[in-house]
């Protein structure tokens, strides 16, 4: 018997809405429930005297994850979305005075390391280059885009052919120790090795596969026009039109099951809500702790505190900026990485002369001249360990990350000067508020040593009829890999459904849904 009841999505983080996209726009009746009063999850905002500020993702990389998002639901990005191409990907700094801009062109990149550090150097950056397209290339379709593999199903999926190249990306190796293969100025090692962050990691514990984020962001980072979470609106207004539900303020308490098998969603208002599946976007460590039920935890393991991927302390502010030229993104380093990140994940302190990043939102697309008179929009970060539910940071302690923070951006050369309104800050006990279980961390499981990658859960959770999406699942952290992990999530979904209930077509004609989860044109 083909059950009429919707598919329930809890949560509308980015994985939540991709999912739910993909299944409305074959004609699946779907209900995304989520707690918060807007949609994005971590693609969030916050505001300063009426304005709003970006407070998670700063940039849309993997552009083509979206356009095809878009175009399976017979829709186009560019109609819905306004991108601007970034020129300079950073500008970095470092205390003495020492300045580098890493460009999305790449000969750009080559003549400015070449004049940073010389011949040499640039001529190993160029086949750094070409090691991580390599990487990227290998990696993209057969684990990123593909439903979570082991190392053998991986093999499997590659071929006989492809095993030179998994080889060749040197999986066994952490992402700091390859690039030493590729950069001996210091400096170079310590900005490439940034991209373990990007992840909640460590460069000394982290995968060399990361090394294929140089080739991600040089096939494009773009600004959205209006702020990130324009992105999740789109996507939200996107599934309205194809049919979906979405219910913002609506709190899931419990994830329900019948005979082993999910069967619907208890709000916290006591209103059930019956669902032929469910799809959960969310830290899995909600789930394993037991915040959605105690059947709900049976759905996936739980996550060792020791286990989890970094969290942080943000600053939003406006401001005005002396003496130091910002583009968009800026990354001021601390001057010892190796004890930064000992700090961060064995000694568990906010390091004690951190790396800051700072998003000056109001640059434009040459991410250098900004776009209104007066204190301009910024988000200063760093990075702090995600206990915030064994070890919480008390007032004295952030307001000596905070001196810290100012300090290292003195040191470098910005000091600012501050509108009236105080800083709004963020801290790791607000992100796991924000995101339960996680003690605050905003990567799910940090990705340490070669297997991290296959030790995510998959789309598929250990329920029966309850799927996962989000970025603590496979294929990972980040606005895109969310996005991919939703689609994983509803391909899985409608594989598993009765065959009568799919719609194969994908015709711009917009099938619109029905209560019997069919589809008519």
């Amino acid at each position: 018997m083909i059950r009429d009841d919707p598919v329930v999505i809890v949560g509308a983080g980015m994985g939540g809405l991709a999912c739910a996209l993909r299944l409305a726009s074959q004609g699946i009746a779907v209900v995304v429930l989520e707690s918060a009063s807007s949609v994005g999850g971590k693609l969030r905002e916050v505001g300063i005297d009426g304005e709003r500020l970006d407070a998670g993702p700063t940039v849309l990389t993997m552009r083509q994850v979206f356009d095809d998002l878009f175009a399976e639901a017979g829709a186009t990005l560019a109609d819905h979305l306004t991108l601007k191409r970034a020129e300079i990907l950073a500008r970095h700094a470092w205390s003495g005075g020492a300045r580098f801009d890493l460009f999305a062109d790449l000969e750009r990149s080559v003549a400015a390391i070449a004049a940073f550090a010389g011949l040499a150097e640039a001529k190993r950056y160029r086949a750094f280059c070409a090691r991580a397209r390599a990487i990227h290339d290998t990696l993209d379709r057969s684990f990123m885009r593909a439903a979570r593999p082991n190392p053998l199903s991986l093999a499997k999926r590659v071929g006989i052919r492809g095993l030179g190249d998994l080889i060749r990306i040197s999986p066994f190796a952490t992402l700091w120790s390859e690039l030493s293969t590729y950069f001996h100025d210091p400096r170079l090692l310590q900005l490439f090795g940034r991209y373990a962050t990007y992840c909640g990691s460590s460069p000394f514990s982290a995968p060399a596969t990361l090394m294929l984020v140089a080739h991600v962001e040089q096939e494009g980072v773009w600004l959205v026009d209006g702020g990130m979470q324009r992105i999740a609106e789109a996507v939200a207004t996107l599934i309205g039109q194809r049919g979906g539900t979405i219910r913002l303020d609506a709190r899931v308490a419990e994830i329900t099951t019948l005979r082993g098998r999910a069967s619907g969603v208890v709000l916290a208002s006591g209103e059930r809500i019956a669902a032929s599946a469910v799809v959960f976007n969310g830290d899995t460590s909600a789930l394993a702790a037991g915040l959605l039920g105690h059947e709900a935890t049976k759905a996936t393991m739980p996550i060792e505190p020791k286990q989890r991927s970094l969290s942080a302390l943000t600053w939003h502010v406006r401001a005005e900026p002396r003496g130091f030229p910002l583009t968009r993104h800026n990354v001021f380093f601390g001057d010892d990485s190796a004890r930064e990140f000992d700090e961060l994940f064995v000694q568990r302190i906010v390091p004690t002369d951190p790396t800051v990043y700072v998003c000056a939102q109001d640059r434009d697309a040459s991410l250098q001249a900004s776009t209104r008179d007066g204190p301009e929009r910024w988000m200063c970060l760093i990075n702090a360990p995600a206990d915030a539910d064994t070890k919480p940071l008390n007032p004295e302690e952030i307001a000596r990350c905070e001196t810290r923070m100012w300090r290292k951006l003195a040191a470098c050369g910005l000091s600012i000067e501050r509108a009236t309104t105080p800083a709004t800050i963020t801290t790791p006990t607000d992100f796991a508020a924000m995101f339960p279980a996680t003690g605050g961390a905003l990567y799910g499981r940090a990705t340490h040593g070669w297997a991290a990658s296959f030790e995510r859960p998959s789309s598929k959770s250990r329920i029966a009829g309850l799927y996962l999406a989000g970025g603590s699942v496979h294929p990972g952290p980040g606005l895109p890999m969310a996005a991919l992990s939703g689609r994983l999530a509803a391909e899985a979904l409608m594989k598993d459904r009765p065959s009568t209930t799919r719609v194969a077509s994908t015709s711009r004609s917009h099938p619109a849904a029905t209560s019997g989860g069919t589809s008519t044109r």
